[in-house]
């Protein structure tokens, strides 16, 4: 049996501590041509694949990078915005890095609010 995480919670329902044991699964990069045949919606920050699965790509996970470049959250370093990156044909060939979203902070106090009775 594993332990992935463990979670401190007072009386109150309070998150006082927490501890991930986070390994990174496998993430999958590919390079795509226009136009992008998965399909992305954003979600609470977040760019995920929400239709079309191939080649270790599956709904859910996120886009971590493109062309190399972390995101933050939705934008690119630059500031744009990553579905309107990838709607436009000149920024092809692209290559995008997918993997599962780590939990954000509030995720978190959400997940362990929820041992709490």
């Amino acid at each position: 049996m594993a332990i992935f995480s463990v979670y401190v919670v007072n009386k109150a329902g309070g998150l006082i501590y927490q501890y991930d044991s986070y390994t990174p699964r496998a993430e999958v990069e590919k390079t795509f041509s226009f136009p992008l045949d998965i399909v992305l919606k954003t979600h609470d920050e977040r760019v995920l694949v929400s239709f079309g699965q191939r080649d270790g790509i599956r709904v859910g996970h996120a886009v971590l990078s493109i062309n190399g470049v972390d995101l933050n959250g939705r934008c690119t370093a630059d500031g744009k915005d990553v579905i309107e990156y990838l709607k436009d044909p000149v920024n092809y060939p692209v290559s995008i890095r997918f993997g599962r979203p780590r939990l954000t902070s509030n995720e978190k106090l959400m997940l362990a609010s929820m041992f709490h009775s």
